[in-house]
This record gives C-alpha cells, sequence and structure tokens, in this order.
C-alpha cells in the first residue's frame, strides 16, 4: 500500500439536516481488512438516498416522522454515496493481489445472507463510508471486475442504486420479453433505468413523465409516453390507449392515486411492482381487482446479488448505457445535489474525486 496516501477529501454527513451538515474535508484514507479491497473512487453517482438520507426522512415503524435512515439509525460521521466504479489499489488479507489494477463496479448493498437470492438489509453511505472520497474500501466478492467494459467510471457510476433497483424490479415482477410495460417516474434515475432495462431485455414501453422530458425518455427505448397530470383517472386512460389493451405490468416508482385509477388496466395474471411513493403513500385500494383478477402487488426494494450479477453482466457487454447529464468534482458536492434537487435534468448526475 506504498502508493495509497494517508489522508484523502470525502463528503462526510455530520447529522441529520440540511446541506450544511455535509462537509468536504480530509480524513483518514480506510485500509482494507481480511476479505476486503480498497477502491480508489473513479466517480459516484448521486441518488435520492443520499438526500433523504441527509435529511432523516424516512421515518420509523410507528412514529413516520422520526429523523432516521432506510434502516433506521446513522452511524455519524458517515461518507455517503452508494454508487461507485473505480480502480483495485490494495487488497487485504485472503484477497488474490492479482485483483490490484482491476476497474470495479461496485455492489453497494448489505445483505441478509450469502446466497444469490438474498435480501439487501443495508447500503454503503447509509450503514458504512460510501464513495463521495477519494479511496473507499468494500468487500472483495461486492467489487465486480468490468476492465473490459466499454462503459465510462461516469456510466458505471450511474448502475449500481437505479438500474440495480430497476433491475430488482423488472425480476421480481417477472418482466420479459414480448410484455407491455407502464413505468412511473420515467425521468427519475429509477424510471429511466427501468425503460431502458426493460427494452433491452424485449419489453414494449409506455411511460409517464413531464412533456418536457419526453424525448429524453422516448430515446431510452419508450414507444409511448403519457404526460403527468392531476387526474389520475383521465391518466389511466391515456395510458390504457397508448398500451392499445390491458398492461401485463407495470413498474412503479411514484405510487399515489394512480395505482387504484390504474389497477384496472392491468391484465388478469398482471403483475404491478411497487418501488417508491413520492406521490404518496397511502392509497384507497379496491381489494377485488387484485384477487378477482389474479394480479399480483409486488413490493421491491433494491436488488438480490443474482440481479447484480445480470447488471454487470449488461455494463461489461454494454448492452445498457446510462445518461449522465452532469460531472462535477467532489469538492462541489453541494452543488451536485443542489441540482439534483431541482430535478430539471434527466439522467444522472456525478462526482469525481
Amino acid at each position: 500500500m506504498a502508493a495509497v496516501p494517508e489522508t484523502m477529501q470525502a463528503a462526510v454527513l455530520t447529522g441529520f439536516g440540511g446541506p450544511e451538515l455535509l462537509e468536504v474535508r480530509e480524513v483518514d484514507v480506510p485500509r482494507p481488512g481480511a476479505g476486503e479491497v480498497l477502491v480508489r473512487v473513479g466517480a459516484a453517482a448521486l441518488n435520492n438516498t443520499d438526500i433523504w438520507t441527509r435529511q432523516g426522512a424516512y421515518g420509523l415503524p410507528g412514529d413516520p416522522d422520526a429523523l432516521a435512515g432506510w434502516r433506521g439509525p446513522v452511524d455519524f460521521p458517515r461518507i455517503q454515496g452508494g454508487d461507485i466504479a473505480g480502480e483495485v489499489v490494495a487488497v487485504g488479507e485472503g484477497v488474490d493481489p492479482a485483483r490490484v489494477g482491476r476497474r470495479v463496479l461496485v455492489d453497494p448493498a448489505f445483505y441478509d445472507g450469502p446466497g444469490p437470492d438474498a435480501s439487501p438489509v443495508g447500503l454503503l453511505g447509509s450503514e458504512a463510508d460510501g464513495g463521495f472520497a477519494q479511496y473507499v474500501v468494500v468487500a472483495d466478492g461486492r467489487a465486480h471486475d468490468v476492465t473490459g467494459s466499454p462503459l465510462s467510471d461516469e456510466e458505471l457510476a450511474a448502475l449500481p442504486v437505479a438500474s440495480g433497483t430497476a433491475a430488482g424490479m423488472l425480476a421480481r415482477g417477472g418482466i420479459g420479453a414480448g410484455e407491455t410495460v407502464f413505468v412511473t417516474g420515467a425521468s427519475g434515475g429509477v424510471g429511466l433505468a427501468a425503460v431502458q432495462l426493460a427494452t433491452a431485455r424485449g419489453a414494449r414501453v409506455v411511460a409517464l413523465t413531464a412533456p418536457a422530458k419526453e424525448q429524453a425518455v422516448r430515446a431510452a427505448g419508450a414507444v409511448a409516453v403519457v404526460h403527468r397530470g392531476p387526474d389520475a383517472a383521465v391518466v389511466a386512460a391515456a395510458v390504457r390507449a397508448a398500451a392499445g389493451g390491458p398492461l401485463d405490468a407495470v413498474v412503479d416508482v411514484v405510487g399515489g392515486a394512480l395505482l387504484p385509477a390504474l389497477l384496472e388496466h392491468v391484465r388478469d395474471g398482471g403483475r404491478w411492482v411497487v418501488a417508491g411513493a413520492i406521490a404518496g403513500a397511502r392509497v384507497d385500494l379496491d381489494l377485488r381487482r387484485l384477487y378477482l383478477h389474479n394480479v399480483s402487488l409486488v413490493g421491491s426494494s433494491m436488488h438480490t446479488p443474482a440481479h447484480f450479477d445480470e447488471l454487470v453482466a449488461d455494463a461489461r457487454a454494454g448492452r445498457v448505457r446510462p445518461l449522465v447529464t452532469a460531472s462535477h468534482p467532489l469538492a462541489a458536492i453541494h452543488t451536485a445535489q443542489e441540482e439534483f434537487a431541482v430535478a430539471e435534468r434527466v439522467g444522472k448526475i456525478v462526482v469525481r474525486p
């Protein structure tokens, strides 16, 4: 580890609250332990998770207004950033030294078991230090070799959280080639990734977005676009018309009133996969529309190791190329988060340590 410095620049979250609690400062470079690797971060992308964790916006069971991270308490100070691409520069005990110099895409999840279908129970940048820094330590098995990928570091870094979540939704919903799929929130990180991945896997995508973002969503693969509107019933009818019939599946990161309004337009045996509720977490749902038509309502949080392996295969082959809309130096993390919060751009915002 002679070539690795003693200190590094990092964006350190010191508590729940406003942007002033995210400080760019010098900290010690972490050292890899047994079974770990040290990654020099090439790029790290922003996600809603970063903003909501800083704000403590996840609440707790029985206390929805409590300040909390997505799994509850956060151990401050914490280096955020779950989307990481970079290069292995040092290894811990038990790790093949040949790993040094390999380009890697990091799976940011911690899992509840060793198997390929394990569920995520933690996240880099939340339960452990992440990639808003010049270096990060990760488990060797979570640093996937993508040395031959045609994607840039910025493009690779745009994949893990958003595309991993989208990949998990598609897999849990059993969405495949030839199906007509409706994607809500299609201009956001997870929504746009779902449009790209579903298209790459042979599905026909109808997407929901704002008029100003229609072109970007179509470029990602949507064959039809429906514009957002205040009347859920009107939007639901427009979706049915754009799809040309009942939907095979819905990939939903929005929630709210559209769910009960559109559910009757999902075919018998169809699936509705939910991974977000930015339009409202509580809905008035007629359960008969589910059980009388054998429609599956599926909750999906992030991805499994198997889902991420499939995403890595896509990255290595260049089958998906995430849209990166802006890149900033790590020192400008506050500017990057301000741009992200405004949500005027389509595509990922990254920082480069």
